[in-house]
């Protein structure tokens, strides 16, 4: 398969919500990388990491907490795709997914908060040119589609009734 996910964090604390999003892009077969760099605190390394895939086919997922810069910065600083999956946390209520979603004009990134949908995003980006992903991506989704199905069935069954009204 050609091209792979950056998972760029904010910073250490990331890192547990990453291996979320890693688990799924695993399941799917897409290779990844883990890196750290903070727009607020180390902007320089941030424009060095993009430079390092410049070249590459790549998907950035951003995962940073609190005042989500990370996400905008990156896009715009690059012509790659950007998915912004910031953690959500309780001591804010939520509220700072606003620093994802409220962003400058000339900033394309996407926000999903949930790992499964980031690393599903990723993967149908790298899929428009690998035939071999998308069946792979067809398959999963099928599978979930699948697990409703068979829910039901043992709904059914448990309860000895149909639920028809």
């Amino acid at each position: 398969m050609a091209g792979k996910v950056i998972i760029l964090m904010g910073s250490k604390s990331d890192l547990d919500f990453s291996h979320e999003i890693a688990k799924y892009l695993s399941a799917l077969g897409v290779e990844y990388e883990f890196r750290i760099a903070s727009a607020h605190k180390t902007p320089e390394k941030v424009l060095n990491i993009l430079k390092e895939y410049e070249e590459d086919k790549v998907v950035y997922i951003t995962v940073a907490g609190r005042s989500n810069a990370l996400s905008a910065f990156v896009d715009a600083n690059t012509l790659k795709p950007v998915i912004a999956c910031p953690p959500y946390s309780e001591k804010f209520g939520g509220a700072d997914i606003y620093s994802s979603l409220r962003v400058p004009s000339g900033i394309g990134s996407v926000v999903t908060i949930e790992p499964e949908g980031a690393a599903i995003a990723a993967a149908k980006i790298l899929a428009l040119e690998d035939r071999e992903l998308a069946e792979k991506i067809r398959r999963y989704q099928t599978s979930k589609k699948m697990e409703i199905e068979e829910a039901d069935r043992s709904l059914r069954c448990s309860e000895g009734k149909n639920w028809v009204a």
